[in-house]
């Protein structure tokens, strides 16, 4: 994303009445003002008032759209937040065996804080899991979230299902980094890691733009 794009980008966190009424006139006075969600969550959502978050795109003018929104009789009040690109980045999850997470971790956050420290956000997610069923769900759920860039499989056996899982998030953009293991899913993956905790360090060398590091020229090989 570059900065002319982030400079008409708007988080707003709107409180309204929980009657489920006030997000369809949330939606169209965002439209009417020529922006688009890019993402949205309800919180609270079984009280009496709950709060609408909403990042927002392509806005040309904060003030005007904030003063409209806040006028709609649902709305109690619109508070301006920084989005969580700003906030968070970038974000890698981080999915397998305990203890390979675990390490895999360890090298992502360690790289995470150098590039960062350097003007990056990168984010680091994890869940250990086991099962061919889960883990394969985890994989495909990840282009579902926000900010993902990357995955990394940690464990010591994955294919099948987890295979095409892998080659479903690639179709949409995501990189996929794998341990040197058992099973398929390291012929599927971008890049292939035997050491753990240098899989987490190139994953992050991978989506950041303090790093000079090309995984298309690394394809096929194995570290």
């Amino acid at each position: 994303m570059s900065e002319a794009q982030a400079d008409h980008d708007l988080a707003l966190a709107i409180e309204v009445g929980g009657n489920g009424e006030a997000l369809g006139a949330i939606a169209e006075t965002i439209r009417r003002a020529g922006a688009r969600i890019s993402w949205i969550s309800i919180l609270d959502a079984h009280k009496a008032a709950e709060t609408i978050a909403v990042e927002l795109a392509g806005v040309e003018d904060a003030e005007v759209l904030i003063a409209s929104l806040s006028a709609l009789p649902p709305v109690g009040a619109v508070t301006t937040n920084n989005t969580h690109r700003h906030v968070f980045g970038k974000r890698i999850v981080i999915i397998g065996g305990g203890s390979q997470v675990g390490q895999v971790a360890l090298g992502a956050v360690s790289e995470a804080d150098r590039h960062n420290l350097r003007g990056e956000r990168i984010s680091v997610d994890t869940i250990p899991l086991v099962g061919e069923r889960k883990i394969a769900e985890a994989v495909r759920a990840t282009a579902r979230l926000p900010r993902v860039e990357a995955v990394v499989l940690a464990g010591a056996l994955m294919g099948g299902r987890i295979e095409r899982a892998v080659r479903d998030v690639q179709s949409q953009g995501l990189l996929v980094v794998s341990l040197n293991m058992a099973g398929s899913v390291p012929d599927a993956a971008d890049l292939v890691v035997t050491d753990p905790v240098q899989a987490g360090v190139m994953a992050v060398m991978a989506v950041a733009h303090t790093a000079e590091f090309e995984v298309k020229r690394l394809a096929g090989r194995r570290f």
